[in-house]
């Protein structure tokens, strides 16, 4: 089954990256997936730009297979117009 997405504001991207952290908070690879959910919503492409990070490198390293490094996921949730933030 494909699971159409529809992450049209950053409020709708920062509520669900939010719920898919907390759902897969001891799975990095789901975590990767999410962000890539949210990176296809807003088009690879323009995040490329946006990023400096090539294309075919967020599409391998935002899937469930994927490993972004630390600096490639701050580009990536910063060119999204959101940010990382640890709460307590």
């Amino acid at each position: 089954m494909n699971l159409v997405i529809s992450l049209q504001t950053k409020k709708e991207v920062a509520a669900f990256l939010n719920t898919a952290f907390e759902a897969s908070a001891n799975d990095p690879r789901r975590i990767a997936e999410a962000l890539g959910t949210a990176a296809r919503a807003y088009g690879i492409s323009q995040l490329s730009r946006d990023t400096g990070i090539a294309r075919e490198n967020l599409y391998r390293s935002l899937s469930l297979r994927g490993n972004p490094s630390l600096s490639s996921l701050t580009k990536v949730v910063r060119a999204l117009g959101l940010r990382l933030r640890v709460e307590l």
